[in-house]
Order: C-alpha cells, then sequence, then structure tokens
C-alpha cells in the first residue's frame, strides 16, 4: 500500500469514497465529504493523504488546525478518515493516519485530538481526558494525543467547514 498526498485529480475519487464510506453511519450527518471540500477551499486542509492499492484510492485521511479556548494553536484535528467500503476493517486506516500524525509532528504541532471510537484510536496513543472538552458529545468519544511540549485544557472548537458544510 502507498500512502501520498491527495492531487486535484484524487479529489471526484475521494469525495466519493468519503460518501459511501458514512453512508447509513449512526454517527454521521453526510456532509464528511462536503467537509473536506470546505476545509480545502478555505486552506484550511493541513494534510490530506490518500492510501493506494494497486492504482486504486482505499483510504483517506485529513488533519486541520482546531482552537483551543477560542486561540488557533499547533493542535490539529483528525478527520474525516475514510476507508473505500469493500476494503473496510482490514487495517488499511492505520497506515494514512500514522503517516498524517508524523506529517503533522514534522510541522511543529503539540497534539492532536480526534472524536471516535477510543478502542480504534487508542492504538496511536490517544486517550480522553476531561480537561480537554469538545461540547456535546460523549467525553470518552474525544481524545487527545499529546506530543510532549504543549498540553492543552479548555475547550475545542474544529474550522468553520466541520459546523457548516
Amino acid at each position: 500500500m502507498n500512502i501520498r498526498p491527495e492531487n486535484s485529480h484524487d479529489i471526484p475519487e475521494i469525495r466519493a469514497m468519503i460518501t459511501a464510506a458514512f453512508e447509513g453511519a449512526p454517527h454521521s450527518d453526510g456532509t464528511e465529504d462536503a467537509i473536506v471540500d470546505a476545509l480545502r477551499a478555505g486552506g484550511a486542509l493541513t494534510v490530506s493523504l490518500i492510501a493506494e492499492r494497486d492504482d486504486e484510492i482505499v483510504g483517506y485521511v485529513a488533519f486541520s488546525r482546531v482552537e483551543i479556548n477560542g486561540v488557533v494553536v499547533d493542535w490539529y484535528g483528525l478527520g474525516p478518515i475514510a476507508v473505500r467500503t469493500d476494503q473496510q476493517r482490514q487495517g488499511i486506516g492505520i497506515r494514512p493516519i500514522q503517516a498524517g500524525l508524523d506529517q503533522i509532528k514534522a510541522l511543529g504541532a503539540a497534539g492532536c485530538v480526534v472524536f471516535g471510537d477510543p478502542r480504534y484510536y487508542a492504538r496511536f496513543g490517544f486517550s480522553a481526558d476531561p480537561a480537554l472538552q469538545f461540547p456535546d458529545v460523549p467525553p470518552e468519544y474525544f481524545q487527545r494525543l499529546d506530543f510532549g511540549h504543549d498540553a492543552r485544557h479548555g475547550v475545542v472548537v474544529y474550522h468553520a467547514a466541520f459546523y457548516g458544510a
């Protein structure tokens, strides 16, 4: 499997894969593809990686900056992440997530947050911490990964694309 940055030719396939991956998911409102498009259009898509197998896109992950207590800091949000529906549950999401985490660290990130299954994201070192909050979600599903030099506490707000897409 090859992990690489997206290019403009990938966008329609990324959009279709995200739409299919989230279709019918109980935690989805169906806007994940629009979120990625809005992040891209707003210049807020810091890291956008695809996973390829046999020259076909099978996975996708995005990272964008977040605010903590109303200030944009060197913290990032992981997501959306998607795996092609016929390739799910095969570990495909692991490599692009790890590659993205490595990239944001190289950019000087102090940490990353994610809203998702604690059992899945624990493998990367994410854990819930009530000191860092994302309102109106079950706190055990909002997790942080500190990179060791700027532990933050307070309320996290994602880019506007997550709220108006």
